[in-house]
């Protein structure tokens, strides 16, 4: 299966549909008045569908198990046919398009199941996906393609030349798959004042985002949150609450990390883990809908 562990939770929803088709309108007529020998044609193929959505991933190789938060079955009938439409709603990492075209073909099975004693000329077609909402191609290209960033690396040891950087330059690869330019990559010791000054430098260029990684611990030279507070316009809270609740699904030391985020002038400010796995984590919560912060920030300007 492909690897979704990466990936945030969001609302997903899919409409699928099939067709029932069949030779004469004496069949529809036992449908609709509820004559067919085998049963109830609408309510029994609603049921299968229903179980046919929860099994999905049992019968196709590459579906993920996930839960089922929603599944609805509709009918309309139109001549000689009898349209499906199944509705399903997850809360996952990956859509349901498959669960609701495997629900609308069971649907449509069953109904053949059932008329065949009466109905030699029944036909199935039209399984397709008629609507998806919730997943990447819903903020696909939504967010600008202008913005610029620098990347901070706070560590004596990589400072030092002790240790070499992996979690800066994981945080460089996300942007640029974000297609946000790296004007700037620095590593500086874990000192206030060097802290400071990169920020404040970057603020008077108005570069849109500057990313720290490293001093957000708990030991005594962790400074990076102390340094960068005070320069703050003001703190955002949602954006670490968020990281550090993606990460707290991975790792239960996640909140123990004292990353910050917030605005100085119109330049936003992260406070990211130090290690490679934290800062990796940290960006695969945050991005690419983080960018939507600079459409609100255009939007601000232009009142």
């Amino acid at each position: 299966m492909v690897e979704i562990t990466h990936k945030t939770t969001t609302l997903r929803t899919a409409i699928a549909q099939a067709t029932v088709k069949v030779s004469s309108q004496d069949t529809i007529d036992a449908v609709v008045n509820n004559t067919v020998p085998k049963g109830n044609v609408f309510e029994m193929a609603k049921t299968a569908g229903l179980f046919a959505v929860k099994k999905t991933s049992d019968v196709i190789p590459d579906c993920h198990p996930l839960p089922i938060e929603f599944t609805s079955v509709s009918y309309e009938v139109e001549d000689l046919e009898i349209n499906i439409q199944m509705k399903v709603k997850t809360i996952y990492r990956t859509g349901v398009e498959v669960e609701a075209m495997h629900g609308a073909s069971v649907v449509a099975l069953t109904m053949y199941d059932m008329l065949k004693p009466i109905d030699k000329g029944i036909e199935i077609g039209n399984i397709k996906l008629l609507e998806k909402q919730g997943g990447k191609s819903d903020f696909k290209d939504r967010f600008r393609k202008d913005l610029t960033a620098a990347v901070v690396v706070c560590s004596d040891t990589i400072s030092a030349g002790v240790k070499e950087d992996k979690a800066g330059k994981a945080i460089m690869e996300k942007l640029e798959n974000c297609s946000v330019e790296c004007v700037e990559y620095i590593v500086v010791p874990d000192e206030v004042e060097d802290i400071q000054k990169v920020l404040l430098r970057h603020a008077e260029k108005n570069t849109d985002l500057v990313i720290y990684t490293g001093g957000t611990g708990l030991s005594k030279r962790d400074v990076t949150p102390e340094a960068l507070q005070p320069l703050l316009d003001r703190e955002i809270p949602g954006i670490m609450e968020a990281s550090r609740a993606y990460g707290q699904e991975r790792t239960p030391f996640s909140m123990l990390s004292r990353s910050v985020a917030g605005v100085k002038d119109e330049t936003l400010v992260l406070a990211l883990p130090g290690s490679t796995r934290g800062a990796s984590e940290s960006m695969d919560a945050l991005f690419p809908a983080l960018l939507h912060i600079f459409r609100i920030f255009k939007g601000a300007r232009h009142e």
